[in-house]
């Protein structure tokens, strides 16, 4: 077959021809159409594509921001991809593509851009940036390999994984984490991927074959560069107090943040503290583990000694000082607790991290390996990071802040861990700043963004200002591809016959549907109470229960459901956004209670008081807004394409016996209802 000649050589791009190249790329006539001799998918013409497109577009040229909710279906990754791309060249300089997800990363990176490589008018380059951490340091690989193994290389990584690794290291193109084929102890990464502490830069034997800064220069270069939600909020607080060369990503033109109902809270999470106490033992752990005897400082020296008995002394010390707030944890059935005020708990831990650091010094200046001394000065930097962050937290010194502490299991592990967090109340006055006032346009963009047909709500959560809304139609007919049921006669979920009732409408439309089903809770313990309800009847019916929590990590789990005929997943929060599964694995999508956000948590708490003195009401202007929002994002994982089809229940007798339920219930797209 021959293909159509794309020209790559036409003149550059003027910015006021941006908004034209768009319209034209998205006209009738569209190279979309030749996708598929390309590997792509077959074309669909969808307005709503064109509409956002021409927006984007029109918002880059006019230097003004512009918030999106465009519907599954409606494509939306091509309608920013195009409209940013012209920008870019027109500017000579890149715009960011930021994300919430590595599924959509790998599609935009994987997918979608290539193929804009090959039926754009214009040449253009991309690039993916990750956090440092993400990139193997071929410098502290060869440290841990070489005389200092046991002082560098945790007690728990086996030999045949440093082994395993430094052949990979051989082969492997970019350097990261997630190109390794095969798993890697936790610690052991740690031990050898690369951070900003132990980073020599341009100092560095490795430096021109270093992964991470070889993808630094590709970033410099890229015309697009697709980044996540994380390292473009850490990017963002680095520039807030340093110079500009000191951040990771590059001076850019514009920012698109796709997946953006989740802004608010990666803003509140990235601008805030968090301390956890397993990060602090670990760092100490790296020092010296009393229990393996292994660590930074494990061989003899004049002071080794001393500085062993000053390591001990801290992890007692740290003992104590997290037995406090456990002991308060212990007493909250929510495992989280507001501080109110500075002061109420003691600082017993950093004259002894003060100690380590005073001797651990001493130890590492007489170092004659230069390597060496940086793995143990990285140390001590995170030691006085750790002292300066507890004496925040503690006296509750950074303004706008709610404080709390809050206790952490993974899945249904006996273990917790504790963490002592912060978070800004102000986060839309924050953003309206530091983002909407940047002076470059932002785009924002997610599937659900509207409350009642409004963006009102969100755009007020995230201070949007400076650009208009647009919401467009869903492209699919949900009239004729679901069917929604709905109770008035379950029990309320307050009452203690709830779990069980809700275990049996599970039961029977899980059966209904054999399997393809998501079921999505909204608490783990309600989640184990059902899967110990119901996985045996499952079993004998041939249906593949899958649980959240367990064995399987959550793309592991994905994965499986797409594969075996006949699963259900029992899913938590993460699997209400943000997953993907279209086609006949998945018919069936059961909502086992309104997504409310718990109103004890301190930071929920915080925020409604905050909302309460500005004169507003908290649970009409925020708790049913966000739940709505949330709802919407859990319902969203039903139809992915025109010819997918399945049903939607809703267990909580809420949505129809409370007032605000037709607030849930106006914020889907209408379909027909059943009552059981």
């Amino acid at each position: 077959m021959i293909l159509p000649v794309v020209d790559h050589e036409l003149k550059e791009v003027a910015l006021s021809d941006a908004l034209p190249r768009t319209a034209a790329f998205f006209s009738e006539d569209t190279p979309l159409k030749r996708a598929e001799e390309y590997g792509g998918r077959p074309y669909e013409r969808r307005e709503q594509q064109t509409e956002m497109a021409c927006a984007v577009a029109e918002a880059f040229q006019n230097g003004r921001n512009l918030l999106v909710e465009a519907p599954t279906g409606v494509g939306k990754s091509f309608a920013y991809l195009v409209p940013a791309i012209y920008h870019a060249k027109a500017m000579h300089q890149c715009v960011l593509i930021t994300t919430e997800t590595i599924n959509l990363q790998e599609q935009l990176a994987k997918k979608d851009l290539p193929l804009l490589q090959d039926l754009l008018d214009v040449e253009f380059t991309f690039a993916i940036a990750k956090g440092r951490s993400n990139y193997l340091c071929k410098r502290r690989l060869a440290l841990a390999a070489g005389s200092h193994r046991d002082e560098i290389l945790p007690a728990d990584a086996p030999v045949n994984e440093l082994q395993n690794l430094m052949d990979w290291a051989r082969t492997t193109h970019d350097g990261t984490l997630s190109d390794i084929p095969f798993r890697v102890n936790p610690h052991l990464w740690t031990s050898v991927c690369c951070e900003t502490s132990t980073c020599l830069g341009p100092k560095c034997l490795n430096f021109h074959s270093c992964f991470y800064w070889r993808a630094r220069h590709s970033w410099d270069k890229a015309d697009l560069l697709i980044t996540n939600h994380a390292l473009f909020f850490t990017n963002l607080k680095i520039s807030r107090i340093e110079e500009q060369e000191n951040c990771p990503l590059p001076e850019h033109c514009a920012v698109v943040f796709d997946e953006a109902h989740t802004l608010e809270d990666n803003a509140a999470n990235h601008l805030g503290l968090h301390i956890y106490s397993s990060a602090v033992r670990g760092t100490l752990n790296r020092l010296f583990n009393p229990v393996s005897g292994r660590g930074l400082l494990m061989k003899p020296g004049e002071d080794s000694m001393q500085v062993r008995n000053s390591i001990a002394n801290a992890h007692e010390a740290l003992t104590d000082f997290f037995a406090q707030f456990d002991e308060t944890l212990d007493k909250s059935p929510e495992q989280t607790f507001r501080l109110s005020q500075p002061g109420r708990f003691r600082d017993l831990v950093s004259d002894n991290i003060l100690d380590v650091e005073t001797i651990a010094r001493t130890y590492a200046d007489n170092q004659d390996d230069a390597g060496f001394r940086l793995e143990l000065e990285a140390q001590l930097e995170h030691c006085m990071s750790y002292r300066e962050e507890l004496d925040q937290f503690l006296n509750m010194s950074l303004p706008e802040q709610v404080y709390w502490v809050e206790g952490h299991k993974s899945g249904f592990s006996r273990m917790r861990q504790t963490e002592l967090a912060s978070a800004p109340l102000n986060v839309s006055e924050l953003l309206h700043d530091l983002l909407f006032d940047s002076g470059k346009p932002i785009i924002l963009t997610s599937a659900t963004l509207a409350v009642h047909g409004s963006l009102t709500y969100y755009a007020r959560r995230v201070g949007f200002h400076g650009g208009e809304g647009l919401i467009l139609d869903s492209p699919f007919d949900y009239g004729k591809q679901v069917r929604l049921y709905l109770t008035k006669d379950m029990p309320q979920p307050g009452e203690r016959e709830f779990n069980d009732a809700a275990a049996e409408k599970i039961r029977m439309f899980v059966e209904k549907t054999n399997g393809s089903a998501f079921v999505l809770f909204t608490s783990y313990n309600m989640l184990k109470y059902c899967s110990d309800r119901l996985s045996r009847g499952f079993l004998s019916k041939g249906i593949n229960l899958l649980v959240h929590g367990e064995s399987l990590s959550r793309s592991a789990m994905i994965s499986e459901f797409k594969k075996v005929k006949s699963s259900v997943i029992f899913g938590a929060t993460s699997f209400w956004t943000g997953v993907d599964v279209p086609g006949d694995a998945l018919s069936n999508v059961i909502i086992t209670k309104l997504p409310f956000a718990v109103p004890t948590h301190p930071l929920i708490q915080a925020r409604c008081e905050r909302i309460q003195r500005l004169g507003g009401n908290p649970f009409g202007d925020y708790s049913i807004p966000d739940a709505v929002l949330k709802f919407r994002q859990g319902i969203g994982r039903l139809i992915r394409s025109k010819t997918d089809t399945g049903i939607i229940v809703v267990l909580d007798p809420r949505i129809m016996t409370k007032s605000y339920g037709r607030s849930f219930l106006e914020s889907i797209p209408s379909c027909p209802i059943e009552h059981f």
